[in-house]
């Protein structure tokens, strides 16, 4: 009896390898889609628009990117939530993946079930930003002005809850001022208001922001990162500029809705891995600013789990609320 128990296990275990492997083989049979819970023009619709194009060519079907925004993100990470879990149906994910269990009472998805990582694209550094207007080229005079005439400064944000958002909240901690804060749907509209000058203060992520900053449009104060950008290596870090606890990195990722089959993943994880490897996209990126990561879908897990935290006790301590 135990033998042929045995055997029974064996032929199971055989043939959902078998069906594993013609998962693998088969996917993707269809075009995948790449939902961008953001407005075109930003950072994450740029980055996920050249990786579509290198996936199209080594995956066999078109790659996709349908920009779903509202909501901080959510609207688009809900509808990924809730699609059928086969890998055609991929989120853009990004930092707000990490803030929003904290930032909302109640989500229409649990992140922690609903979302299966894949892989960590890549960390996304920012710069503090004044507009042309703004009597201020350091950190330092930034602060003095914000203490001295408060009413004058205002600073844009894509969304209350964001990353941009939050950014600025944890520098008002730690600079012990005040900032009014002018909220626009999506990051690509907050750094259109700081170029037309109707805010003065905006964190913008280096993909967008660092053109700007080198054509003279718009002064970047500060980095965000631990290390100054190889691409600006004048402008100072946080920590330099006088914050000396200051860090605040942004990062940008692929999820699936759960259920997803795990040899699914694993090829998803491959591919997109792969194409990071190559040199024009990596030269393309990193001269930008963006910190290519790649990994496995269990270091991505690892880091969103540990970034959950961090911003958890920023908003706990900021007070921010989403609108």
């Amino acid at each position: 009896m135990k033998s042929i128990f045995q055997r029974c296990v064996l032929s199971v275990a055989l043939l959902l390898a078998l069906v594993s492997t013609s998962q693998a083989q088969s996917f993707p049979t269809r075009p995948i889609r790449i939902v961008v819970p953001f407005p075109p023009g930003g950072s994450a619709d740029l980055l996920a628009r050249a990786l579509g194009e290198k996936l199209t060519t080594s995956m066999g079907q078109p790659v996709v990117v349908d920009n779903k925004p509202g909501a901080g993100g959510i609207a688009g990470a809900d509808f990924v939530a809730k699609s059928n879990p086969d890998g055609h149906t991929l989120l853009f994910a990004n930092t707000n993946i990490a803030i929003n269990p904290s930032l909302y009472d109640k989500l229409p998805y649990d992140t922690s079930t609903a979302l299966a990582p894949v892989l960590l694209l890549a960390y996304v550094p920012s710069l503090i930003m004044v507009s042309e207007k703004t009597p201020a080229n350091t950190i330092q005079e930034l602060i003095a002005l914000a203490k001295s005439k408060p009413e004058s400064l205002n600073y844009a944000s894509a969304g209350s809850g964001t990353f941009p958002h939050l950014a600025i909240e944890l520098f008002k901690m730690q600079a012990g001022i005040s900032i009014a804060h002018i909220p626009y749907k999506g990051a690509a509209p907050a750094l259109n208001a700081l170029l037309a000058g109707d805010v003065q203060v905006l964190c913008n992520d280096m993909l967008t922001g660092s053109q700007y900053v080198k054509s003279g449009k718009l002064r970047a104060l500060a980095y965000t990162g631990s290390t100054r950008a190889p691409t600006l290596p004048q402008i100072p870090t946080m920590a330099e500029a006088g914050l000396k606890d200051y860090v605040a990195v942004g990062w940008q990722g692929i999820m699936t809705p759960s259920g997803t089959p795990a040899p699914v993943v694993e090829r998803l994880n491959i591919e997109f891995n792969k194409a990071l490897t190559d040199p024009a996209l990596r030269h393309s990126l990193t001269s930008q600013g963006l910190v290519l990561s790649g990994g496995t879908p269990k270091q991505f897990a690892d880091y969103l789990s540990q970034d959950t935290e961090r911003w958890r006790a920023v908003v706990k301590t900021s007070g921010a609320k989403a609108d």
